[in-house]
């Protein structure tokens, strides 16, 4: 067991809600790497990226470093603008 998983583990015995907490904002991280991945895969500056979803570059800064409450609709502009095409799953 890594340093990281024996303080996880250790911080869990004291706070239950740990564990689904970290679950979540992993989830969010996730949110963030797959936007600035398909940018790069682009060649696209975070600068284009706005132009192109009309908003600004420190937008898109916040969007893939810290996607909170990130709101459907974005997602959507997201993946239009990187012709993709935007699935969403409840489980």
């Amino acid at each position: 067991m890594s340093d990281l998983d024996n303080y996880i583990q250790k911080r869990s015995n004291k706070n239950p809600n740990l564990i689904t907490l970290l679950n979540k904002e992993y989830e969010n991280i996730k949110f963030g790497y797959l936007i600035k991945e398909l940018r790069e895969n682009q060649n696209m500056t975070q600068v284009q990226l706005a132009e192109k979803l009309h908003t600004t570059k420190s937008a898109i800064s916040r969007l893939e470093n810290h996607t909170e409450n990130i709101r459907l609709v974005t997602l959507e502009r997201i993946a239009e603008v990187f012709n993709k095409r935007l699935h969403i799953s409840i489980q």
